[in-house]
């Protein structure tokens, strides 16, 4: 089997580490990892196959010999060193937002879209993690009976915003339990006992960054113009796993017996669905897991015909390093 030269680009943080954990449980075929940062954390060491590896200072100069680059080191990151990286010969794939609409780079779920990965110009988009749980469990349902429109309410955990966040949740808990003084940094607000209705940044209409990312992206995985979604983005005070209350409108009758089948054949899902049970997709359920998790499938109340699910899915792997390394794993076959 031929092994490929692979780097992470920030390797320290929340889905670096990810990243470079998954490269080894998945055997991806390596013939050298090489972990990259910026010059705070280089020095630093981390254990891959039994072997040391050292953090190094991301340089321009860095990508000489490297085969794929997996980046998860923010926009301006992306933005300087991944056209470096290209020139370079190295294939990238982007878990951040920065070239996710740009026409000429595919944006890639490997369950949903595989297709896609031979259009790429030496740039790769991974999408946003609450796009790709959502589209997952869109998908079968789309290729049956087609749909129409989407509301969508998600409850985030800080792991989406970087080890910052969690270390800021687990002090502000520590803290208001204790009646201790309560250090606000991260977010506008207490996130500690308290749900934030604000993802990204709002624009003129009321939606934040992060509402219309899970538009358009949406759009541009199924290549579909006409589906509508409107989402409600929400941070809580959970660690790991994100959340999200889904409703469909299809084009064509479904019931909900019809959807469990499609969804549990479908890859990348397990289906948790019996509520009579207390047997539902969980935040702590989903926690270290590849799946996408779907439960609480039953017919709208609104939309006819119409669907409702309830979707759970660790936002650090399914929602990042899995599927950016599912993609490396689609351009190596």
């Amino acid at each position: 089997m031929k092994q490929y030269n692979v780097a992470v680009v920030g390797a320290t943080g929340a889905v670096g580490e990810e990243m470079t954990r998954i490269l080894e449980e998945r055997k991806f075929p390596i013939n050298q990892l090489f972990l990259f940062a910026s010059h705070r954390s280089a020095g630093k060491e981390y254990y891959f196959r039994n072997e040391r590896v050292e953090v190094r200072e991301l340089k321009d100069s860095s990508f000489q010999g490297i085969d794929i680059a997996l980046f998860s080191g923010g926009d301006e990151v992306s933005k300087h060193f991944a056209p470096l990286a290209v020139k370079a010969g190295t294939v990238v794939i982007d878990n951040g937002k920065y070239y996710r609409m740009d026409p000429n780079v595919p944006l890639i779920i490997p369950e949903v879209n595989p297709e896609d990965v031979g259009e790429h110009q030496g740039i790769i988009a991974n999408p946003n993690c609450s796009t790709t749980q959502m589209v997952v469990a869109l998908k079968p349902i789309y290729d049956a009976v087609g749909i129409k429109n989407v509301i969508c309410a998600t409850y985030q955990s800080v792991s989406g915003t970087g080890k910052e966040a969690i270390e800021e949740l687990k002090e502000q808990s520590k803290a208001f339990l204790e009646d201790g003084n309560i250090n606000i940094e991260v977010y506008p607000h207490q996130i500690a006992f308290n749900v934030l209705p604000h993802i990204g940044s709002f624009d003129e209409t009321g939606y934040s960054s992060e509402e219309i990312k899970m538009l358009n992206e949406t759009r541009k995985i199924l290549h579909d113009e006409r589906i509508n979604v409107s989402a409600t983005t929400v941070r809580v005070p959970v660690f790991r796993a994100h959340a999200e209350d889904i409703h469909i409108e299809t084009r064509e009758e479904i019931t909900p017996e019809q959807a469990r089948k499609l969804l549990t054949k479908f890859p990348g899902i397990c289906v948790i669905d019996q509520p009579g049970e207390t047997k539902y997709p969980l935040s702590l359920m989903a926690e270290g897991k590849d799946e996408v998790f779907v439960g609480r499938i039953r017919k709208d109340l609104v939309f006819n015909p119409g669907l409702v699910m309830w979707v759970v899915s660790d936002n650090l792997i399914k929602g990042a390093a899995l599927n950016t390394i599912q993609i490396a794993e689609l351009l190596i076959k």
